[in-house]
Parts: structure tokens; sequence; C-alpha cells
């Protein structure tokens, strides 16, 4: 688009042609007001707090959805555009109710902003404001609809971030009701979000219900623990206690959202399970103790089970991948300084032949630009819902995307062809699909190929494959979990290096990484997690693992170390037998 001129309360500015008013006013940090407009989401127009006076035009136009045009002048602070501003104030508080003081927005309301520059401390109603009946939508989001000014902020993040379309309008004029369309209650993964763009005190988080000020808090920015791309927050604390957490504004990474996980995990620091002190078992009951007598019982237990009879081989550590870097490199230093090699994070693998790397030369961001996606065992919008979003942006600008999975699972963008293949079919099934690349691109078939069967789902992946410009391939936690993984992650690199595709490798937990930056893998004679627990070792250090939740064969988990003869370090943060 050209640059144009235009003129803003008597200032010359350069803008592109066809930009909207409230675009330019706000890159140019005029304040301009609003309710309805959000920079993430579709123009609605609906609130018309942001009427300015365009000349020439019949009356005040809403900056929002008002394309500029070469020459336009436009007043947002003369007499006409204030009028029309002060009038749309005084109606969106006809029916609002005077709670403030008990509202969980106030304080961070734009509402009450706004209100303070326009709006009048006399009210010229007399008639009854209006009450609207709560919803219940779930455990995370409190609904107190007659505060609601109808901006449809919610319904437009549902259908157009969230990919699910949970909320409408129903009713018209003072009949009109923001509501849930089914009685189950919000879905997303991203529903708190909804609480975010609310302008208002109608959505608010119901775990931070009636707790506090935003201005009693101390906010400090943080890094997401439980997603693999370093989603940005903040956390918000009072006198040492995590109260809320919320999205910070990221463009590359996170844009301005977060997953729902990441935002309401915090209430397990202070669950009820949470551990205050150390613990030992003593005579099967667990007993809570100093730090220095808890240190104490674990330097002797090592020695008597491991260093003084000379059996360092028989000492391993296994950690969950959701620790952080320095966990990871201080245990595997620990381990390897006394001479053990068993060290493990890959609790749930199965083929640790060739491990699967998970860097990749994609940024996030690209995601949005890829033409084509094939997603190879994930349930993508569960385990990381950042990248699933990134995903559907690039849906919704054209790019096909393709599924492999065991199951059928529930995506939020439209799928080109979702491919249900057994586990121990997925190999077979890329091995087909490599086949045809190789035959479109003229090149020898290898031996090990030519009795592969080809089959009509092989051939359109990879015709959809060769024909891509700028093509991704993502490999999800059923791939690394896969019996024949290192199979899978050969032949994906052999397809892309074929087909001018990127990788995408995602596990389902946060740090999967750094376990691997830091060695935390068995060294050379080391013991891998499946072969710890059925080598009888007579000791154990655990980090962050929960047995009965985190190990693919679970009851052969817990029974190694429930061994009687087993000396167990548990380092976690909740209460578990």
């Amino acid at each position: 688009m050209a640059d144009i001129e235009i003129e803003i309360d008597g200032n010359s500015i350069n803008a592109k042609a066809g930009e909207m008013l409230i675009t330019v006013t706000d890159r140019e940090g005029i304040s301009v007001p609003r309710f309805c407009y959000h920079k993430k989401l579709s123009i609605a127009a609906n609130c018309r707090m942001c009427l300015v006076d365009v000349e020439g035009a019949p009356k005040p136009q809403p900056a929002c959805s008002t394309p500029i045009a070469d020459g336009m002048k436009i007043h947002t602070q003369n007499e006409k555009a204030k009028a029309s501003q002060k009038a749309v104030m005084e109606f969106l508080l006809i029916n609002h109710p005077l709670d403030c003081p008990i509202c969980d927005q106030g304080g961070e309301c734009e509402l009450q902003d706004v209100a303070m520059d326009y709006g009048s401390d006399v009210s010229r109603f007399t008639e009854g404001k209006r009450i609207v009946a709560d919803s219940d939508i779930g455990a995370l989001i409190q609904t107190d609809m007659t505060r609601c000014i109808h901006c449809t902020r919610c319904v437009r993040f549902g259908a157009e971030v969230a990919g699910i379309m949970e909320m409408g309008g129903t009713g018209r004029g003072e009949d009109m009701k923001i509501e849930p369309f089914l009685t189950e209650g919000i879905q997303s993964e991203l529903s708190g979000n909804m609480i975010d763009v609310c302008p208002v005190g109608a959505l608010t988080s119901k775990p931070f219900r009636y707790e506090l000020r935003s201005w009693q808090m101390n906010a400090v920015s943080n890094i997401a623990r439980h997603d693999l791309v370093g989603s940005n927050i903040i956390t918000q604390t009072y006198k040492g206690k995590v109260k809320r957490i919320v999205a910070k504004d990221n463009e590359s990474i996170n844009e301005t959202w977060i997953s729902d996980r990441d935002r309401f995990s915090y209430e397990g620091l202070s669950h009820e399970n949470r551990l205050l002190a150390p613990q030992i078992k003593v005579e099967g009951t667990w007993k809570e103790v100093e730090w220095n007598v808890a240190l104490d019982f674990a330097t002797r237990g090592l020695a008597s089970n491991v260093f003084n009879t000379h059996q360092v081989d028989k000492l391993g550590a296994l950690a969950s991948n959701t620790a952080t870097l320095e966990e990871f490199h201080l245990l595997q230093k620990i381990l390897r300084s006394v001479g053990s090699e068993n060290i493990d994070h890959r609790l749930n693998v199965k083929d640790f032949g060739n491990a699967i790397s998970l860097e990749s030369s994609i940024k996030l961001a690209g995601l949005e630009g890829v033409d084509h996606a094939l997603v190879i065992g994930s349930n993508l919008r569960l385990e990381q819902p950042m990248i699933s979003h990134r995903l559907r942006k690039a849906n919704l600008s054209g790019a096909s995307i393709d599924v492999i999975n065991a199951m059928a699972f529930d995506f939020n963008y439209r799928l080109n062809s979702e491919n249900i293949v057994s586990p121990n079919q997925t190999a077979a099934m890329l091995a087909g699909v490599l086949k045809s690349v190789l035959q479109n691109a003229q090149v020898e078939i290898p031996d090990y190929l030519v009795d592969i069967e080809e089959n009509d789902i092989a051939t359109q992946l990879a015709e959809k494959l060769s024909q891509s410009d700028n093509s991704v391939i993502v490999l999800g936690e059923h791939v690394i979990n896969n019996p024949q993984a290192a199979s899978i992650a050969n032949l994906v690199s052999e397809i892309a290096q074929h087909t001018n595709s990127t990788t995408l490798n995602v596990s389902a937990t946060a740090n999967s990484m750094a376990a691997n930056m830091t060695g935390f893998v068995p060294g050379k004679g080391g013991l891998d997690v499946n072969a710890m627990l059925a080598a009888d070792l007579k000791a154990y250090i655990l980090l962050d693992i929960y047995p009965q939740y985190d190990f693919h064969h679970s009851l052969q988990a817990v029974e190694a170390l429930s061994n009687e003869d087993t000396f167990v370090i548990s380092l976690n943060s909740f209460k578990d037998d």
C-alpha cells in the first residue's frame, strides 16, 4: 500500500492507504477510547466508543472501522468528537451496576478508566437497571454478566483465536446476552485469555476471586514452566505468595496469549499436598523432620547402600522433563562425580537407539508462514497449545495440514487429511511416503525401500510435501515414545531433505532440550531408564517424578522403587507414597 498523507488534530501524518484510523492513532500516540477493538481480534465496531469527527462525513465515524484515505482530516478531540464519545459512555453506563468496590476488575478496568475521562457524575436515567443471570462456564472463569457491555471480545476470541465457538450473543437490544452455547462450560485450553480481553468485570478469574487489588501485588516477568516455547508471563505476588499469573506480550513467541495450564497452575503452590518440610519414612510412616536430619539420613542411606559396599554402579538418577536446566546439570554432576553413569530423563521412551533431537530450524512465528504442515504423532492442541495456535493461523491463511496419528484427536482447525495409523505401522507409512517422494524427484530408490508397498495415502502426502514451497513436518510426543522412534526420525529426515521441508520436534513437556544439553542421559556403560528399573539398583535419586504417573511402565517402576532393599531419595514438591 502506498504512503498517503492525512491530518489528525491539525498534525500531518504519513500512513498507508487502507489502514484503519485507530491503527494510525495508536502508532502516533493519539488517545482514542475504545472497548470492542482489540489489536489481535477482528473489527466489530459495536461499542461506538471510538467515534471521531471526519471532515466531510455526515456523522461521527468509528475509528476502528474507518479506513484512511489521502487528504482525510480527522478530529479526535473537538467538540463534536467528545460529545459523541460522552454520549456513548452515558449509554453504556445506563445498565452497568455500581459495584466497583466488590468487582475484581477494579483498578484495571477499561470501563472505569474511560468513564473517568468521558463519563458524568450525574445520571439522567431513572428506570430500573437490567439484571442478567450468570452462567457457570467452568472452574476457571467467573461470570457476572450484568456488567457485560456487549463488546463481543470474548466471542471473537473463541471463534478467531481459540478456534472453538463456545460463546455467543443471544437476543436483541436490552435483551441481548453473552453466554455459552452449551452447558458443559468453556472447553478451550486458551480460555483464560477471555479474562484478559474482557474490558470490564464480566469475566474474571475464579481462583483469584476476591483475593487482592492489582496495585497491591508485585509483578515479575517470568517464563512459563509448562510449555516448551518459553511463553512470557507476569507473575504477581503478595507477601511472597504467588496470587495470579497473566500473559506478557512477546510477539515472536506467545503474542499476547498463554495457555490455561500456564495461567492457573500456580494454584499447586498452595495445594494441601504441597511439601513444606522434608520427610523421611520410618517403619512405613512419613515423618516430617528438619533439613539437617533429612540430609544426614540421605547421606547415610547412600553410604550404606552404595558407597560402603563399593557398588556405585547400583546408583541411578531419574528426572522429569519438567526440571530446570540448573537442576539437570547439578544432578548429573553429582552422579558422575561419584562414578555413576546411570542417568536418564526419557521416562517414556522405548527406542534409545538414536535419540530424536529437539532442535529446530524454524522459529515459532515462522510457523504462520508455512503453506503445508504434516503433523505426526501429536495431540498438538493439548500438548503444546501455543504451537497449535500458530499452525491454526497458518491454516486460516491458506496452509493445508495433514495428520498421521494413532487415534483421532480434536483439532481446532480444518485438516486436509487425518490418517489413523497404528503406532507399529507409522514407520512403514513414512517409508511409503519417502518412496513416493523419491519417485517424484526421479531419485534412485534405495534397497531398503524397494519392497515397500505404495498406497494412496502415502502418495498423496508425498505429492503435497513435494509441491509445497514452505512445508514443515512436526513430530510429536507419540513419535518420541514410539518403539520405532529412531527409524521414524531417520525417515522424516530423508523426506525433509528431498522436499526442502523443515522439521519441528515437539514433546509434551517443557524442558527435554535442557536435559539433552546438560548431558542428562546415560554415559559410557550407563543404564537407561528401562534398564535401571530392571537392574535391581540399590539406590535411586528421583527429581520431580511421580512413578505412578510419569513412567510408561508405571507398575514396573512402582515395584522397583518400592522394594524394601532399595533406598530412594525423592526431590518433589508434593507428597507421594
